[in-house]
């Protein structure tokens, strides 16, 4: 049954850190059938993450708010390479689990409702900036993330073009192929269904500029995933 007042996401990361019978986390989407997540990727150190996000991370500097931070490991990781870094997430569980592996500074707030302070970085990783939901809905974000950053700040995110998912010749053709419908399923309960943007480079380009800021490619993986820095 679809309930929109659950978070899945969060209870999953809860119960595998606290050892609380964990189960599979599912995402289901209308591209494929559905596909498991891997609630360990949530606790891994900075090691044992792929090249892009060491590579993001490596790029950040002074003040670091870290957008929809999930269990609080790339927190931790510029925590311990001496950056003031704050982890931002709306699951009151995730933040949960945060706080109990020692990220130091965990804020529990919507990032559209966040304002006030300003970052030196924003920091949006495993296709964090998916939240936008749509190409309208990413020039809203992208609007909102200006007033978080301070003079010369950043924000690093990486995306994926997904056009792969689909037969050639057989895009939709009522929305832009990276605006997905998705759903979380966990332990019997499912989400309502939401829409996360997978973004090429080249449309994601055009966009940022419009929104008059400056677009650099700093990583490409070489299977259509790629992280960029705005400023």
């Amino acid at each position: 049954m679809a309930n929109s007042n659950v978070d899945l996401p969060g209870e999953a990361i809860a119960d595998l850190h606290f050892k609380n019978k964990p189960g599979k986390l599912w995402v289901y989407d209308e591209v494929g059938p559905r596909v498991e997540m891997d609630i360990a990727v949530y606790f891994r150190n900075r090691d044992a993450m792929p090249q892009l996000e060491q590579i993001a991370l490596a790029e950040c500097r002074g003040s670091v708010l870290d957008i929809g931070a999930g269990a609080g490991s790339h927190a931790l990781a510029l925590q311990d390479a001496g950056l003031d870094v704050t982890a931002l997430e709306i699951s009151p569980a995730s933040a949960r689990v945060m706080k109990d592996r020692g990220v130091r500074k965990v804020l529990l707030d919507d990032i559209y409702k966040h304002t006030g302070t300003r970052y030196d970085t924003l920091l949006l990783l495993m296709n964090g900036i998916g939240l936008a939901g749509d190409l309208d809905g990413l020039r809203s974000l992208l609007r909102h993330l200006r007033t978080l950053l301070k003079p010369g700040g950043q924000l690093l995110f990486d995306s994926s073009d997904v056009a792969y998912l689909f037969e050639e010749g057989f895009l939709p053709d009522d929305r832009y192929y990276g605006e997905i419908h998705c759903q979380y399923g966990y332990k019997r309960q499912r989400t309502e269904t939401f829409t996360w943007l997978y973004v090429d480079f080249s449309t994601l380009e055009k966009i940022v500029i419009t929104e008059g800021w400056r677009c650099e490619k700093l990583f490409d993986d070489g299977s259509d995933q790629f992280l960029v820095r705005l400023s």
